[in-house]
């Protein structure tokens, strides 16, 4: 028997128990068994003294509830989630079991479980009350800053548009403070909870219980609704992009970046309308465009070359690990438009003569290969600017550009110049900057 079949015959029940949310903090109740999980926000500062609808603002928090439970949940992946805190609708559970599947795609795949949707779980939950009507004036747009290029540029982006932005760092470090600084923000206007994870889960990881990847941008959408819904913003401004739909198994739909992608933001949307009447509009402002185009706008502001970090293995201590598909990634994008010498004074090395790093190269480049776990791009962005870094570098190419010179030889990158995803829901007023970066660049 596995693990997975053991640990749901032994745990068939989760409960979700309560919430509670108050000036400083937002905590959870749930529970597998004798195993007791607190999750806990903390708010900066207190937010709960403005104008907004308090019944909107329960749901927001009863909701977000919603969303961090399933980084419990999988630990032991009970048959049965019994939710007594609130209500759903039918449309609701399917609603949660649809990102929760797609969601946890990786974390299947990793661990050998063969999910069906029809049977992975099963919710209970009385039904909801109605939510009153409310109409709340909005204005200014939230916008979750990760410290990495693609925030960047929707700030860069949003301050040339003239909206009034109020910055959303979840724990914030080095990285996201500085970007925001160098933006001209005020770190005082930003909005910085901080969120812990209660250590049971990991002493049932460490025990040997179900561990992997889980839908997190599920958590930051309904967390910035939660911000957003107390501080009457009119937008949530993400920085997701077209990348992030595209699979990461040949075959499969495994997709790393689903609660990044277009079907989860207008999945989520859809939910904001049903549950929550009139309330903060979400949306991606970068879906448009691809990595490769986000890059190349990005070098045109040096004032954060030397802040801006998205290495995930060194966000701890605000470096560039420079041993990570994420780093490689990263490094390739922008060795497309910078020189060895900007990007050493960046990453700390020149990653492009790591050739002990052929074989994760292979795995962003290659068709046929399973692309890393990581926050990357499609593989047409990857040779795209791989074939662009060479010509940068052709009188002495280093060892990977070596290896995708060999492998490529002859290669005609796709042209991403005027790259333009129609499918997105950018609001009318920020499309035509957008379509200057796509037709004017």
């Amino acid at each position: 028997m596995s693990t997975f079949d053991e640990l749901r015959r032994e745990h068939p029940i989760f409960i979700y128990h309560s919430y509670e949310i108050n000036e400083k903090y937002l905590t959870f109740h749930f529970q597998i068994d004798e195993y007791h999980f607190y999750p806990k926000w903390e708010f900066d500062r207190d937010y709960m003294s403005g104008n907004f609808s308090r019944l909107q603002l329960e749901t927001a928090a009863f909701s977000l509830g919603m969303a961090e439970l399933v980084s419990y949940w999988k630990c032991a992946c009970c048959p049965t989630v019994e939710v007594r805190c609130g209500g759903l609708s039918e449309w609701q559970k399917n609603w949660w079991k649809k990102l929760y599947f797609n969601g946890l795609g990786e974390f299947f795949y990793r661990n050998k479980i063969d999910a069906k949707f029809e049977d992975f779980m099963t919710i209970t939950a009385p039904e909801p009350a109605p939510l009153p009507e409310v109409r709340p004036v909005l204005n200014g747009a939230l916008v979750p800053v990760g410290g990495g290029k693609d925030s960047v540029v929707t700030l860069e982006l949003l301050k040339a548009a003239g909206v009034e932005i109020t910055p959303y760092i979840i724990n914030a470090r080095g990285a996201t403070e500085g970007c925001v600084k160098a933006a001209g923000i005020p770190l005082e206007k930003a909005v910085c909870p901080r969120r812990t994870i209660d250590k049971t889960l990991l002493e049932r990881n460490t025990a040997g219980w179900l561990n992997g990847h889980t839908p997190f941008s599920a958590v930051v959408a309904f967390s910035a609704l939660l911000c957003g819904i107390m501080l009457n913003v009119k937008y949530i401004a993400l920085s997701n992009e077209s990348s992030a739909n595209e699979s990461y198994v040949e075959g499969l739909n495994v997709n790393h970046q689903y609660s990044k992608s277009t079907e989860f933001e207008r999945d989520f949307r859809e939910y904001c309308t049903k549950t929550f009447g009139n309330c903060p509009e979400y949306f991606s402002l970068l879906r448009p465009l691809s990595e490769w185009q986000i890059a190349r706008e990005f070098v045109r502001f040096p004032q954060y070359y030397h802040v801006f970090q998205s290495c995930n293995l060194g966000s701890k201590t605000n470096v560039w690990c420079c041993n990570c598909a994420k780093c490689l990634y990263v490094y390739i994008l922008l060795a497309a438009f910078l020189d060895d010498g900007v990007l050493t004074g960046i990453f700390g090395c020149n990653m492009l003569e790591r050739a002990d790093l052929s074989e994760m190269l292979d795995g962003l480049m290659n068709d046929g290969e399973d692309k890393p776990f990581e926050c990357v791009g499609t593989k047409d962005e990857v040779r795209l600017s791989l074939k662009m870094a060479l010509d940068r570098r052709k009188d002495d190419p280093p060892a990977l550009l070596l290896r995708f010179r060999e492998r490529f030889e002859g290669y005609k990158p796709v042209d991403l110049t005027n790259f333009f995803d129609g499918d997105n829901f950018v609001p009318k007023e920020f499309i035509p900057i957008l379509e200057k970066i796509v037709y004017e660049h």
